[in-house]
Formats: C-alpha cells, sequence, structure tokens
C-alpha cells in the first residue's frame, strides 16, 4: 500500500507530520492492506492566516483495487483531529466497501 501525503503552503509539521499520517492510515487500514493499494491524504488551512473554526481540512481518497477511489473529508480546529477523524471515517467506508464486494 503506498501512501502520499500533500500538505498546503498554511499546514505546519513537515516530515513528522507526514509520519504521522502514514503511520495512523498504515495502522488504520492494516486489515485490508492487500486490497488497497494506494491512499492520498490532502491537508490545507481553508482560511489561511485568518483563522476560523473547523478550517483546518483533511482529505483521505483510497484506492481499492478493482474498484473505483473512495475519498473522504473531515474538518476540524486542529490539523491532528483533522487527520484522526478523515482516518476513522476513510476505516469505516472502506470495510463497507469491501464487506458490499464480498457479499455480490
Amino acid at each position: 500500500m503506498q501512501i502520499q501525503v500533500n500538505a498546503n503552503h498554511g499546514i505546519n509539521g513537515g516530515e513528522l507530520l507526514t509520519q504521522y499520517v502514514e503511520d495512523l492510515l498504515v495502522s488504520t487500514l492494516d486489515h485490508h492492506k492487500d486490497q488497497v493499494t494506494r491512499v492520498e491524504v490532502h491537508l490545507s488551512d481553508e482560511n489561511g492566516p485568518k483563522g476560523g473554526d473547523d478550517d483546518l481540512r483533511c482529505t483521505v481518497e483510497a484506492r481499492i483495487s478493482g474498484l473505483q477511489p473512495i475519498a473522504v473529508t473531515h474538518h476540524a480546529a486542529d490539523i491532528h483531529q483533522a487527520i484522526d477523524g478523515a482516518a476513522e471515517k476513510i476505516q469505516r467506508t472502506v470495510n463497507k466497501t469491501i464487506e458490499k464486494r464480498r457479499s455480490y
């Protein structure tokens, strides 16, 4: 499973943040690591220096072999909360998608 992390210029954290995202997604999607081929993560600050409530966004797109990509987004006031929320959502969505596939 390949994991690619992209962050816009408003997101601070560098390599430590990238490693956090990668470790979290590897453990979150470990159960389906043979079926999930690629995961792309996009981190952004929607309001830039203006700030605001829940202006940090984490979008996670997972590619499951043989299926269309699936994506989820989570907004939060803290980038780690946004990442954690998106990881939970992608885990549920991947689980549901793979279970539906097995039932056919």
